[in-house]
């Protein structure tokens, strides 16, 4: 007996089209937590990234919907109208709402989590560091990061996505990647270092 190969989001979306919910939820449960996270990350704002993910998968229901399978994955269409989407908010000049991002972990890759409440400072204090990096990068460095390092999309659909050459993905990748190394490292020095700290030990 051979066990039947998952169904890949082209054939979801067929379904989807011929009027079967339950292939809309599956997809929707497959590709939206990377969507979300992607306009997040861009947007600053969680508000904003729920309705721009909403938005994304009610665009595939429309007739104009333009994804062509020869062209790119479903999952790169879907992160371009993310983009867009983006990029339309940005315009409208509400790109100075205050960042909804402290405190959601949820959306920065996950760390070990100890009993040591010095190794957890340690670890909070690193994800605000690198979300703090990543929202100072330009936009065209932002995005790049995000789509290959935080959701790991490939350089085809990141190029597909951002609508540039392969060459142009790496090289605005290694220079972002540059960029985030000096942020990080200039908030590094700027602070004490906490390993330089040790508690004070109570003499009774």
């Amino acid at each position: 007996m051979t066990s039947s190969q998952p169904e890949t989001d082209d054939d979801l979306l067929i379904r989807m089209r011929r009027g079967d919910e339950q292939a809309f939820v599956s997809l929707y449960r497959k590709r939206q937590a990377p969507l979300y996270r992607f306009a997040l990350h861009m947007s600053g704002s969680a508000t904003v990234a729920e309705d721009i993910t909403q938005e994304v998968f009610l665009a595939l229901f429309r007739d104009e919907c333009g994804y062509d399978p020869d062209r790119g994955t479903l999952s790169g269409y879907l992160f371009g109208i993310a983009r867009k989407l983006v990029l339309r908010h940005i315009e409208r000049g509400r790109s100075d709402v205050a960042l909804e991002t402290e405190g959601d972990d949820s959306a920065w890759p996950e760390l070990a989590v100890h009993d040591d409440p010095l190794v957890d400072l340690t670890r909070r204090e690193g994800i605000d560091a690198l979300r703090r990096a990543v929202q100072a990068l330009p936009r065209r460095y932002r995005e790049v990061v995000v789509l290959c390092d935080l959701e790991e999309v490939d350089y085809r659909d990141a190029a597909f996505v951002l609508g540039c050459p392969i060459g142009t993905v790496r090289s605005r990748l290694h220079r972002a990647r540059a960029l985030l190394l000096e942020k990080l490292n200039q908030e590094r020095n700027f602070r004490p270092a906490l390993g330089a700290w040790k508690p004070v030990r109570c003499l009774t």
